[in-house]
């Protein structure tokens, strides 16, 4: 007896395989369509992004070849709301975020998810690139396009209703499964950077919704004011491209964003060896592996941002808190992003940096 499945359709190639995938395997599919922007022309156009009107006629002829019913669900208000309010909010507060982990969490996994099942669907298929085996997530066989980092924020509950069938097979396969199926998206170029940014301009993007705020650029070491910007959410830990110093440090050698104050509006710059972070505090975690959230420090794996590398390190939960002690320094690691927890490939529990 198959599943009633809810087939979440970007338009791009990848969730159009995990469709047809779904559907062959004898489910009862139907395919959907996010709208997630109130004025599409305001997102990105071209083969770019997953929230163009482009992407929803290639979802919806993605449905036609696969032959299972097409819905576009109007997702703009609360994906409005909780990502892009919620990115803009953070950068205000000295944070960088995610954009694409509070989607998964936010809309794909909790908004669409609760709709699905109160609809009678049993789970919820997407074209992400990471294996789920009974509930517990793991990284792809592709490593260039694992997505286990952006769905680290997931609930074993959620986990539980999910699905995501190319798992186990790479990008290139995956490119060559559609083209043999007759989707048209197969030569579909992969959606990058954030999706409602249509430029990718970010520092334009905030500066048009935070105003211009003057404020002074310090040297850590000397405490001199080395240059001005015109707002401190358009810089990120660890940055060191434009940040527009007026002189250079005394021993010539580059220096690096350190540390964003919002209520001062100061960005503090330093040499790179200050950048190197050994402890982190993590808010809101999630425990969604195979064991309990450990009380003791627990030897395990860290990934810090998304296509980042990966520590050893030890972690507990305490309280509402997730300790990281890593054995190595890591550096450039910014407030707002995620830390998510591996023991080998499995993912165990993620939270957000403080």
């Amino acid at each position: 007896m198959g599943l009633r499945v809810l087939a979440a359709m970007s338009g791009g190639v990848d969730s159009a395989v995990a469709a047809a995938r779904i559907a062959e395997a004898g489910h009862e599919v139907t395919g959907v369509h996010l709208a997630l922007s109130a004025n599409p022309q305001s997102y990105r156009t071209g083969a770019r992004g997953c929230c163009t009107i482009e992407d929803s006629r290639d979802a919806r002829r993605a449905a036609d070849v696969i032959g299972i019913p097409f819905y576009v669900w109007d997702m703009a208000e609360r994906f409005h709301r909780d990502v892009v309010e919620d990115f803009v909010g953070e950068y205000a507060a000295g944070r960088t975020p995610n954009p694409c982990l509070r989607c998964n969490e936010k809309i794909k996994f909790t908004a669409v998810l609760d709709r699905a099942l109160a609809l009678g669907f049993d789970a919820v298929a997407t074209g992400h690139h990471a294996r789920l085996d009974g509930g517990v997530l793991s990284r792809s066989v592709d490593a260039g396009k694992d997505q286990s980092y952006v769905l680290g924020v997931l609930t074993r509950e959620q986990l539980g209703h999910a699905i995501f069938p190319l798992g186990d097979s790479t990008k290139t396969e995956v490119r060559a499964e559609a083209a043999r199926r007759g989707l048209t998206v197969a030569d579909k170029p992969d959606s990058h950077d954030i999706c409602f940014i249509a430029d990718g301009d970010t520092r334009a993007f905030l500066a048009d919704r935070l105003g211009a705020a003057d404020g002074p650029i310090v040297d850590a070491l000397s405490g001199e004011v080395v240059g001005a910007h015109q707002g401190a959410y358009g810089f990120t830990v660890g940055q060191r491209k434009g940040l527009r110093i007026d002189r250079p440090a005394a021993d010539g050698r580059p220096r690096y964003v350190l540390s964003i104050e919002p209520v001062s509006n100061t960005v503090t710059v330093g040499p790179r060896e200050a950048l190197a972070v050994r402890s982190i505090v993590g808010v809101r975690p999630v425990w969604n592996g195979p064991a309990d959230p450990p009380v003791e420090p627990l030897a395990c794996l860290v990934q810090l941002r998304a296509h980042g590398e990966v520590y050893a390190c030890r972690a507990q939960v305490s309280g509402d808190e997730l300790h990281i002690e890593l054995d190595t320094p890591a550096s450039g690691v910014a407030a707002g992003q995620g830390a998510v927890l591996y023991l080998g490939d499995t993912v165990i529990g993620s939270a957000t940096i403080a």
